[in-house]
């Protein structure tokens, strides 16, 4: 799993300057003077726009931020104001990205499902103290890495079962049609075109004109009114992949692919989490 970065903004926000209480006063009376207010001028270019886009302030409420913010920039030497602002910056990092981020990964569009907030912040508390915790840190990780795409698949199984069975069904007719052939692992394909040339490996780059469809005859992708495509026969779906290195140079096949070699329970955006779907593939050559 991607790791999340809890500290970049605060190395950002510590760079800028303001007010408080007393709003500091500007005395322009040496270049070093002017340089320096032009310094404090410059870095907030954007910051009104990240405040309200990464960090979800309320941007009509900017005395606050700038009285939070040179609170915290004359707690000088004063190690437990810097560690308190520091918490405060940390804990709004967390809450309002972090855990909306592993809330969008985990469960996608479905808002009304969440991890555990309190659970996240006990374990992240307990292991930043140094204190007893449930399980170590190794251990901590090592799960995330092996439950986290179980309980997604759970999630997303949840909200996308229709599809998954819909592809199924779909599926079933495809094995039944005339002029069928098996790839194995659940994947069919109907020669549209014979090909004689060679066939294409793992390591092959090839050279592709394809289409791309949901079992609704949706086009997902497509480069059949353009140029040919070059990649690696590897760089590309399970299904896919199968299909590129078993048909001769020369032949149009007509794939069809289950959910489980092709994207499973990701969410591509026009497909869907569990989606089958349908290549026309016409493989043109191999480079060589």
């Amino acid at each position: 799993m991607k790791k999340i970065t809890l500290f970049a903004a605060v190395v950002m926000a510590a760079i800028m300057t303001s007010c408080n209480q007393s709003a500091p006063s500007a005395s322009l009376k040496s270049d070093i003077d002017t340089l320096s207010y032009a310094i404090g001028m410059s870095q907030t270019q954007g910051l009104k726009e990240y405040l309200s886009m990464r960090m979800n302030v309320d941007t009509t409420c900017v005395d606050e931020f700038l009285k939070g913010f040179y609170e915290s920039v004359k707690a000088g030497e004063d190690k437990k104001k810097a560690a308190y602002y520091a918490g405060i910056q940390i804990g709004q990092q967390v809450s309002q990205g972090m855990i909306k981020n592993i809330n969008q990964m985990i469960f996608g569009e479905d808002s009304t499902q969440t991890i555990n907030e309190d659970n996240v912040y006990a374990g992240f508390m307990a292991a930043v103290a140094g204190k007893e915790t449930i399980m170590s840190i190794d251990s901590a990780n090592s799960y995330v890495q092996t439950k986290m795409e179980a309980v997604r698949s759970a999630a997303r199984e949840k909200n996308y079962g229709d599809n998954k069975k819909a592809g199924e069904e779909f599926m079933a007719k495809v094995a039944k049609k005339d002029g069928i052939k098996s790839l194995g692992n659940g994947i069919y394909y109907e020669v549209l075109t014979e090909g004689k040339g060679e066939v294409a490996a793992d390591t092959s780059r090839v050279k592709v004109h394809y289409e791309g469809t949901l079992i609704d005859g949706t086009v997902f992708d497509s480069n059949l009114e353009g140029e040919p495509t070059v990649f690696g026969a590897s760089q590309v779906i399970p299904g896919f992949k199968a299909a590129l290195t078993t048909m001769p140079v020369g032949s149009k096949w007509k794939v069809y692919i289950p959910q489980d070699q092709a994207y499973g329970s990701n969410d591509m955006g026009n497909i869907k989490p569990f989606s089958a779907l349908v290549f026309t593939i016409d493989l043109l050559g191999i480079e060589k």
